[in-house]
């Protein structure tokens, strides 16, 4: 293979600069990736063999899909540096439904919904005409924001951690960030590339001496152990389907926008129609497995979306590297159960920079465009409404609960609903002939 740079797409770079370079990937998105399954688990009262099992799958089936996004099979992933992962977008739906249908009304939606998904990545570049990047810029601003609050939780301790909030949670997360922004800042070469993976593991060593690692999971965890398929059968009630196949839509666009924010945020330039296509096709398919193991439906993580954004580091045998290592954990849980350790407040110091980088990125994306004709009115509009009324849920508490459950929950699916719609509806010329929405920067300083 040919040599590359960390900073290339295609090439392969010396093991010992991808693998720390992977690892800050799989750092980044391994509690978000068991969380959501953790929570149902704990919803639906699973036995802790069932618990182990799904966390298990759930590593195994993140590093395969993660693989299919970086080298392609036929035309099913975008070929880019995308990190793949159960998603907690559909954790509010799941427990909506799961107790009163049970998880395999669950699973036989997520299958449904892959099988739309895939459909869905046969039809991007016809669709993409209604999805300029005003329209994506919004989706990519909106996942950065509708992130940053779980980074503060993280940051805080996590939910449901006794010592929330506490002083010493908060001493760990500023001080990871103190050594990422520093890193990033004043160091060259390893040490910037490798700056959050850096973080964690000072973050890491100071949490174990004030006592706060749990080593438990590590000692009773297996050492080998093989994922099972189809540990849970398939039931199909439509009123489960209706809502994960909305859920599933969003998805999607959530999926553009991740893929749009590696693009401007990591290669300074626009995603094709293949590696969109390509990025939600993967999206499907992964699903589809996941569901088969029991596990919910996978899609891009946007946390890591923003560690390339903020690194610039693309190359795909470095994220390769951490791929392979989700793929081993799911064999030796021992692997997994070591990096669960990490204290989530050393956790939210670095996925506060990450969460705002996508949406830094978001921004670059719109403000590209044109600002002085109908965008900004499409910005502010989807952004205001989208960011609102996922931060005050109660609004839409008289909504029907299927309404309400969906637009609810994630200011992502309503900012990309209103930017669509508005973007469709209002007529390019007429408003910048009418309109004139610019800021002139010398009134804004006076």
């Amino acid at each position: 293979m040919k040599k590359g740079s960390i900073y290339q797409l295609e090439g392969r770079v010396s093991l010992k600069q991808a693998i720390p370079l992977g690892m800050q990937h799989v750092l980044s998105m391994f509690v978000g990736n068991v969380s959501p399954l953790i929570i149902v688990c704990g919803l639906l009262q699973m036995p802790i063999d069932q618990k182990t099992m799904l966390i298990q799958n759930a590593m195994f089936i993140a590093g395969i899909v993660t693989l299919i996004q970086l080298y392609p099979i036929w035309k099913v992933g975008a070929g880019l540096p995308i990190v793949m992962g159960t998603s907690s977008g559909f954790v509010p739906t799941v427990q909506a439904t799961a107790v009163t249908y049970g998880y395999s009304s669950v699973l036989g939606a997520s299958l449904i919904g892959a099988i739309l998904e895939i459909i869905l990545g046969f039809f991007v570049k016809p669709l993409k005409k209604y999805f300029p990047p005003v329209v994506t810029g919004v989706v990519v601003i909106s996942i950065g924001l509708s992130l940053i609050p779980t980074g503060i939780k993280f940051f805080a301790g996590g939910v449901g951690a006794e010592d929330f909030g506490s002083p010493s949670n908060l001493f760990l997360g500023f001080l990871v960030m103190a050594i990422i922004v520093f890193l990033m800042q004043f160091t060259k070469g390893f040490a910037k590339t490798s700056a959050i993976l850096i973080g964690i593991i000072v973050g890491y060593i100071v949490a174990f001496f004030m006592g706060k690692v749990d080593f438990s999971g590590v000692k009773a965890a297996g050492w080998i152990s093989i994922p099972k398929p189809f540990a849970f059968g398939f039931n199909f009630d439509i009123e489960v389907i209706i809502p994960m196949l909305i859920m599933y839509i969003a998805t999607a666009v959530e999926t553009i926008g991740d893929v749009s924010g590696i693009t401007v945020g990591g290669l300074d330039r626009d995603a094709t129609d293949k590696e969109l296509s390509g990025a939600v096709l993967a999206d499907g398919i992964g699903s589809f497995i996941a569901a088969c193991f029991g596990i919910l439906p996978n899609t891009s993580f946007s946390q890591n979306v923003g560690l390339v954004a903020m690194t610039k580091v693309v190359n795909k045998f470095s994220i390769m590297t951490g791929a392979i290592f989700l793929i081993l954990s799911g064999f030796i849980p021992k692997l997994g159960a070591i990096v669960s350790a990490v204290p989530q407040s050393v956790l939210g110091g670095a996925s506060i920079i990450m969460f705002s980088m996508i949406a830094v990125s978001g921004m670059q994306l719109v403000f590209k465009q044109d600002m002085s004709g109908r965008n900004p009115i499409i910005i502010a509009v989807s952004l205001g409404l989208g960011f609102g009324l996922g931060s005050v849920p109660d609004a839409l508490q008289h909504l029907p609960s299927w309404a309400s459950l969906i637009f609810s929950q994630s200011g992502i699916v309503v900012s990309f609903i209103v930017a669509a719609f508005m973007n469709f509806i209002l007529p390019k010329e007429k408003l910048e002939e009418n309109i004139e929405f610019s800021i002139d920067k010398e009134e804004l300083v006076k």
